[in-house]
């Protein structure tokens, strides 16, 4: 129980046929309600921290990757603590002694060979510390400062023949794959290539792992896991639980100035949609 690390809670579930879920944390109050929920429902998690939260933090990794520290130390279940979509090497190289297992570097913005080459250096880094490294192959569309891909268009899909020679070429332990998904959907519509990620989970060797999964309905979810998907990385849906909430508190309570009672009602809020998500994709099938 506790701190653990995201290869081990990977690994075990890929032999297993299960996901595991990975949540995108901001606040203390989202890395309180991931372990929260996680502890309730028995079950392990990821906790993730990307380097646009890091950059809303000032730039600084080290308090927040602090709590979420204690938190996984302290917790009833395993919780492993993973740096989210870097494209600082600066960045990566913090991740050193904060307890942070796993570190996805998001080098898919460059060429292929670009992209092999700084991830190649990013995995011996990585490597020669402990430290397991994911990687992404074809582009998850929705990030920040970016529009949304359009599932259709090219390089939105992952081929599995390049991935099998990308992850040779590379030595990442998991692969982040675009599979239909995106980034930051506020709505969950999207729909699965589920032939696609069969094809990639047998072209591939190392667990593959779903990007912009809040997007995703549950029915998609749970076919994606049995197709082969093992990670599954979710941000918007808490944080559209958050802010829905907390606007929701505070017009209920105007002229109050203590910040506490909407907090707690908008960790909560995420609490419970953890909690459904966790359901969805660690379910045995």
């Amino acid at each position: 129980m506790g701190l653990t690390s995201t290869g081990i809670l990977t690994d075990a579930a890929r032999a297993d046929g299960v996901g595991v879920a990975a949540f995108n944390v901001i606040t203390l109050e989202h890395a309180e309600a991931v372990v929260t929920a996680a502890e309730r429902a028995g079950l392990p998690v990821v906790v993730a921290i990307s380097e646009n939260a890091v950059k809303f933090r000032g730039g600084r990794l080290g308090p927040l990757a602090a709590a979420c520290r204690v938190l996984a130390e302290e917790a009833e279940v395993p919780v492993a603590l993973h740096l989210d979509h870097v494209e600082s090497v600066e960045l990566l190289a913090a991740a050193e002694g904060t307890g942070i297992g796993s570190v996805m570097f998001d080098a898919s913005r460059l060429g292929y060979a670009e992209n092999v080459a700084a991830t190649a250096d990013a995995v011996a880094w990585a490597h020669a510390r402990g430290i397991t490294l994911e990687a992404e192959l074809g582009e998850v569309g929705g990030k920040p400062g970016h529009p949304a891909l359009d599932a259709h268009a090219p390089g939105a899909r992952t081929d599995p023949a390049e991935a099998a020679a990308y992850v040779r070429a590379t030595g990442v332990d998991a692969l982040a794959v675009a599979v239909g998904s995106s980034h930051a959907m506020l709505d969950r519509t999207a729909t699965l290539d589920h032939d696609l990620i069969a094809r990639l989970r047998e072209a591939v060797g190392v667990p593959l792992v779903l990007h912009g999964s809040s997007g995703v309905p549950d029915e998609e979810l749970r076919a994606a896991v049995s197709a082969g998907m093992t990670k599954i990385n979710v941000g918007t849906a808490l944080n559209i639980a958050y802010t829905g909430t907390l606007r929701e508190h505070l017009a209920a309570t105007p002229g109050k100035a203590d910040p506490r009672p909407a907090l707690s009602a908008s960790r909560a809020a995420m609490v419970d949609a953890v909690g459904a998500l966790l359901r969805v994709i660690t379910a045995k099938r």
